[in-house]
């Protein structure tokens, strides 16, 4: 097997992504970049595509325990923090880019960055995009921490924030760490009595997502 090296250079994944750009590459390609280097009888990309295939796909494989990551030929803990280094980086570039759009006037922008920000987490997680009067977004919070099950919310706690922060709206989300988006007969009450907490003090509640392997909007569906 020969190393990446002595590939064509048009057939490199590195070159590939100079001339064409990240998205042209597969996650494969991408991931063999990462890499780096092989193992013995390897390439870098066919330990990539194998990786992918014992995972079942590029966003498990980030998602794995380290254990299980590092049990693999060719990764190792240097890698496991690179890797986990790369997507928190990822994490924040989204969180930067979000408040910059004045006022926030892009719903997919709003859920790539919820996306980004819950899902694949191990656990539950509250939290809330509070906004301006002219849905310029003023901060993302996670308001609670939870187990794998659920995420206990508070809602004195999340008027005083809103207060605290000058809030005039707010966006809530929360992830099923299940990865089933449907929002359970729970999320439906809780949205409610928060709704209920925030029109005392002339904060509105503008939608409540829950991320999954799908997002799922309350507003979409009437319930705001």
């Amino acid at each position: 097997m020969s190393a990446i090296r002595d590939w064509p250079a048009a057939e490199r994944p590195r070159e590939k992504l100079v001339r064409h750009g990240a998205a042209a590459l597969s996650d494969a390609e991408l991931l063999a970049i990462f890499l780096r280097t092989g193992v013995r009888g390897s390439s870098a990309l066919d330990l990539a595509r194998g990786l992918l295939t014992r995972f079942d796909g590029l966003r498990p494989l980030l998602a794995a325990p380290r254990a299980a990551f590092c049990a693999e030929k060719g990764l190792g803990l240097a890698k496991y923090a690179q890797l986990q280094a790369a997507v928190e980086m990822a994490r924040r570039h989204l969180a930067e880019a979000l408040p910059a759009r004045m006022p926030l006037a892009d719903p997919a922008a709003v859920r790539r960055f919820l996306v980004a920000q819950l899902r694949d987490r191990d656990r539950e997680l509250f939290a809330g995009l509070f906004l301006d009067a002219q849905h310029r977004v003023i901060a993302f919070e996670v308001m609670a921490d939870g187990t794998l099950a659920a995420a206990s919310v508070y809602p004195r706690e999340v008027v005083k924030r809103a207060l605290a922060l000058n809030a005039a709206a707010v966006i809530f989300a929360h992830n099923h760490p299940s990865g089933v988006a449907e929002p359970s007969a729970a999320d439906r009450v809780l949205t409610d009595r928060l709704r209920q907490a925030l029109a005392l003090v002339d904060v509105r509640v503008l939608d409540h997502f829950v991320v999954g392997e799908r997002v799922e909007s309350f507003a979409e569906r009437g319930w705001l």
